[in-house]
Order: structure tokens, then sequence, then C-alpha cells
């Protein structure tokens, strides 16, 4: 008697009585099978307990049964969420997910440019790295569905959060507890790997305007990710002849270093200095912090469903579906020092 490893398709065909073809539209449940036929085929598949090998499935239906995300900092707690909301969707699809890692501006331009003919998937996710109107042209040729998440491109299918809106809820809401001496903490604003750093800049910039706060530079610092390197630039704010009062971080992992500056400089939180972030990551609240909750998971699910939605219907027009974004008040903002 064979084994399970030396089964094939042929030896299906042999004991349901069928050709091979058929075999082939039964397990790739295409039409043109009667009931009957199918389940004869069906029962041959499970007595001889075969299983179909992956590759030879592949090149049978055409298709990788593989979906690319390409996407920067991908140790990074927001992109990590986000890739989960990825994953819960495709785990109920024929779909495996393949990571392409971004660390620079010319490993993107190449991945980009790779699509048609190196990167062998079905469909591709990108996260945070808005193309220009050059490769939207060149995807267009490549006819490899694309869905881009945190990004934007008129021309392409976005997942996206207002990041203007956002920052303009995180300023408004320290405004309104009375504080006047608000700092904007982020990376830099003119990242090519994250677009959401100079809209919600512009985001705080325009609320101050509008409460007739004079617009200050020096409380404005930008610089590498991460929580180390937000604790520097926090010190470098606390330290100034007039320190801010209050700091909107452009991110929870920079809130929280931060947070790491008051406490090394015995500034407690929220009693002489209140900090909010933006994303929501699950560290946020850990740290019991107020911050902008943008909704990282279902951007993830949101854009893994609408690329799926395209791989079923090539026809689909090109639209944008904007993620809800909601302040969550916790323990790290309050009314300034007296």
């Amino acid at each position: 008697m064979k084994t399970k490893s030396s089964t094939t398709i042929r030896d299906v065909a042999r004991l349901a009585n069928v050709s091979i073809g058929t075999v082939s539209r039964v397990l790739n449940d295409r039409p043109a099978v009667s009931e009957k036929t199918r389940g004869r085929v069906r029962s041959a598949i499970e007595e001889l307990d075969y299983t179909p090998n992956p590759i030879a499935r592949q090149l049978s239906i055409g298709r990788s049964l593989t979906i690319g995300i390409i996407q920067p900092y991908i140790t990074l707690p927001s992109y990590i969420e986000r890739l989960h909301g990825v994953q819960n969707v495709l785990a109920n699809s024929e779909y495996d997910l393949v990571i392409f890692n971004v660390d620079n501006p010319a490993q993107r331009n190449a991945y980009f440019k790779d699509l048609s003919y190196k990167i062998r998937v079905d469909g591709v996710l990108i996260v945070s790295l808005p193309p220009s109107d050059e490769q939207v042209e060149y995807f267009s040729k490549a006819r490899i569905p694309i869905v881009l998440i945190d990004a934007y491109h008129p021309k392409m299918f976005c997942i996206i959060a207002d990041d203007v809106k956002g920052a303009r809820i995180a300023t408004r809401h320290l405004l309104k507890l009375g504080h006047r001496k608000i700092a904007y903490l982020s990376d830099y604003v003119d990242s090519p790997f994250h677009p959401s750093m100079k809209y919600r800049f512009l985001g705080y910039r325009e609320v101050l305007k509008e409460a007739g706060i004079p617009f200050n530079p020096a409380y404005v610092i930008e610089g590498p990710r991460g929580r180390t390197n937000a604790q520097a630039m926090a010190k470098q704010l606390l330290e100034l002849k007039d320190p801010p009062t209050a700091i909107f971080a452009a991110c929870d992992t920079q809130a929280i270093g931060v947070i790491d500056a008051a406490q090394e400089m015995g500034l407690k939180v929220p009693e002489r200095l209140s900090v909010i972030g933006y994303d929501n990551i699950p560290d946020a609240a850990y740290h019991n912090l107020t911050t902008i909750d943008q909704s990282l998971q279902d951007s993830g699910a949101r854009g893994a469903q609408m690329l799926l939605d395209v791989l079923g219907d090539p026809k689909k027009s090109p639209c944008t579906q904007y993620v809800n974004i909601n302040l969550l008040r916790r323990k790290t903002t309050a009314p300034p020092p007296s």
C-alpha cells in the first residue's frame, strides 16, 4: 500500500474513476463538476489520505497563494499591531504572508521596482511608504493588486488615519486642561518612512494658531525613533530656561521615553508635566498613558480585507477608507502646575 507521501493525484483519479483534470477542478473548487462526481473524488481523497503538493497546486491555478507586506520599522510596536490585524484576516483565507522589511529609501525603491518580476506574490500591502506618481505608474504596469496602509495616493486603494485631526484632538485636549506651553516631540518630520509625522506636526501648529498661542520653535524637537532617543530629546526640552508644562509625543513609544525623562529629573507626571502620545500600543495602557487611539489592528485588518476584495474583483476602482480616531484619557495629563 502506498504511503501518504507517495500518493499522487493520478491515484485519486484512478480510484474515483475520473480524469486528473476532474480531480484538479475539485481540489480548486472549480465549477463544471457534478455533485455526484465531486463526492466520489472527495471520498477517494479521504480514503487515500491525499494531500496536494502546494507547489504543484500553485502552478495549476497560476497563483502563488501569498501576499506580501512591505514596511519599515518591523520591530516597532505600532507596526507589530498592524501586522496582527493583517494576520487575523489572512488566517481565514488561502493566502500566506511574506514580510519585506525596509531599512532605507534605496531598499524601498528596489522592492517597488521588483514587484513585477522578483517578488512573486498575488497582492501587496505597503505600510507607511507613500509611493511617487512614477512608482504608481510602474505598479499599474506590474498588474499586481496593491493596498496602501498609513499612506496615501489618489490613484490607489488606501487605508489611512486623519493624522491632522488626531494631532488637533491631542493638542486641543492639553489646551482645555489649561496648558499654554506645549511642546511637540517626534521622529523626523520629513521622514520618507513615516509621512504621519508631518501631518501630526501640522495639526499641532493649527490648534496653537487658532488658540492665539505664538509658535515657539524651542518647543519642537525631532530625532531618531525609539524610547531612549525620546528620553534624551525630552530632557533637552525640560532643561530649557522656560520649559513646557506639556509634551505631545507623536507616538506612544516616544511618549514613554518622555515619562522616563521626567522620572529621571524628579518631575511628577502629570502634576508637573503632562504627556500625551499617539497610537495606543499595548504598552500605553500599562503606563496609563493618555493617547490618541488610531485603531492600529483595525487598519491592518481592513487593509488585508480590502486587498482580498480586490483579488476577488480586479475591476474594483481605487478608494480610500479612514480608520476611527479617539482620545483615550488616562493618567498622564492634568492641568498645569499653578
